[in-house]
């Protein structure tokens, strides 16, 4: 990356613009978005390690797309080796449909539909439980099969039997024996998708249970097909999804990052606020001693110091970012911080110079910041509360008195977060950490009516982080970085590049 004018200050996402290059890549889809930081990922994003953003749902979504999403720390570790377990074992393609049985209640299917967002329960007439996958299918009820119904009359009376279905068969075509190529098992697919999404459409059906002899393995919409060609999942190397998982600085370190491996977590965030202290480094040194083969992925810094201190310890990837959350308030209760964009260059170019990475962590509100930080140098970006307000996060969806619906995000550092995390200490101790935030405790995520799902949101991202790199000339996220030429710009010009709404 090379500046266009050299820049006097610090400087943020807002602050800067990147300059069309002369390129010879004809397409968006001509790129790659691999990362190449070991982590396995085939689109550069994480989903923070946040209670209010990071669930089950999210980790299985996100990593069929490409992406990984990190589980918070203060998570019980039974807790984790039960996510961990159950997201290994979801389809490479399709998503985990929502099943009740035709028994349940109207009532029981209004709970579940609003965890997805094509709005369908499958009724099975096998094991109960809205993890699904088990039972012989005889039905789908939607939300408008709902609507003016006694809540409690049984799913029986309002499922239909005689919908569109896709068979399964012409998608085992897995050599299970073989290393597993996650690139040559999507192009296998590509086939059986397109026709999947040709037999929705014909049916004027935007969603159907996928079936194997009757039986539910799945779901699949006509977005999902789509998605499915375009997409790669991050899988390890046994073929299933890649999950990774935060452990914090306090305790018995190494004792909970050899938990986490022995429940299959593929990659450790050795994770706080203030990562360039003795005890952070401690704990990478600690966590390094048992990971073998597995990611370390530590933080957060904004200096280059930082970054040398972490990796001579043990990181393979640096978290850069303090401050620039939309639920942190360090910067205005200590001052302490640094505008991102001027962080993740500095820290990419320490980490590069050491074999390492870098992930940008925080500050981005558009696709135009993911793609400033991966021309910074970032290998990969992470958010967290622009994802809050989606389907997948773990939330329960609100209602306000507009009708808007949102989910409730807080910060990691908030006296709320605090009180989750010191649940085990004594009330005197527990009240008074809660005196010392650097948070908010409460924030409405309010879900995009155009995208209220995180693969909309992944689609919206992507699509102009893709086009962003045809224009550098970039076919893959090393070039970009290497071709990136970056302005600096005034606040006119950056509201400039802002459309209108309406009219001026």
């Amino acid at each position: 990356m090379r500046f266009l004018n050299t820049p006097s200050t610090d400087l943020t996402y807002s602050d800067v613009f990147l300059v069309p290059s002369r390129s010879d890549v004809a397409s968006r889809l001509d790129v790659d978005l691999s990362s190449s930081d070991g982590t396995g990922t085939t689109i550069p994003l994480v989903v923070a390690n946040m209670t209010a953003v990071t669930g089950k749902r999210m980790m299985e979504t996100v990593a069929r797309r490409g992406g990984l999403a990190v589980l918070p720390q203060d998570i019980p570790l039974p807790v984790v080796s039960n996510v961990t377990s159950w997201v290994k074992q979801r389809d490479l393609l399709f998503e985990t449909p929502l099943t009740l049985t035709p028994q349940d209640t109207v009532i029981d299917a209004l709970h579940l539909m609003s965890k997805r967002p094509h709005n369908a329960v499958l009724i099975i007439a096998g094991p109960e439980g809205d993890d699904g996958g088990a039972g012989t299918f005889v039905g789908l009820v939607r939300a408008a099969d709902c609507a003016d119904v006694d809540r409690f009359s049984s799913l029986r009376s309002v499922m239909h039997s005689n919908v569109v279905t896709i068979d399964a068969a012409p998608f085992d075509h897995v050599d299970h024996a073989a290393p597993f190529d996650s690139s040559a098992v999507a192009g296998l697919h590509d086939g059986a998708l397109r026709d999947a999404f040709e037999l929705l459409d014909a049916a004027g059906s935007d969603f159907a249970p996928v079936l194997r002899d009757g039986k539910v393995i799945g779901a699949l919409t006509r977005t999902g097909a789509l998605r499915s060609t375009i997409y790669r999942p991050a899988v390890d190397n046994t073929g299933a999804l890649r999950v990774a998982a935060a452990v914090g600085i306090n305790g018995d370190v190494q004792a909970k990052a050899i938990a986490l491996l022995e429940a299959g977590v593929d990659t450790l965030v050795v994770d706080t606020a203030h990562g360039h202290q003795r005890k952070m480094i401690e704990a990478v040194q600690a966590v390094r001693r048992v990971a073998d083969d597995a990611r370390i992925v530590a933080g957060n810094v904004v200096s280059a110091d930082g970054v040398r201190d972490l990796v001579a310890a043990g990181a393979d990837i640096i978290k850069v970012g303090v401050g620039p959350g939309a639920m942190c308030t360090t910067r205005m209760q200590t001052a302490v911080g640094r505008p991102q964009f001027s962080a993740v260059h500095e820290c990419a170019a320490a980490a590069g110079e050491l074999g390492a990475a870098v992930w940008a962590d925080g500050g981005v509100r558009y696709p135009r910041d993911v793609a400033l930080a991966l021309a910074a140098g970032a290998s990969q970006v992470m958010i967290g509360s622009w994802f809050a307000g989606t389907y997948e996060s773990p939330g329960d969806l609100n209602t306000d008195s507009e009708g808007r619906r949102y989910k409730e995000s807080f910060g990691m550092a908030s006296a709320r977060a605090v009180q989750h995390r010191t649940q085990g200490d004594g009330a005197f101790d527990r009240a008074r950490k809660g005196l010392f935030e650097e948070g908010i405790s409460s924030s409405r995520m309010y879900l995009d009516p155009a995208r209220p799902g995180v693969e909309d949101l992944l689609d919206l991202i992507t699509a102009g982080l893709r086009s962003s790199m045809t224009y550098a000339g970039a076919r893959n996220l090393a070039e970009f970085h290497r071709n990136a030429v970056v302005g600096v710009q005034s606040a006119a010009g950056y509201d400039e590049g802002r459309p209108l709404r309406t009219s001026w």
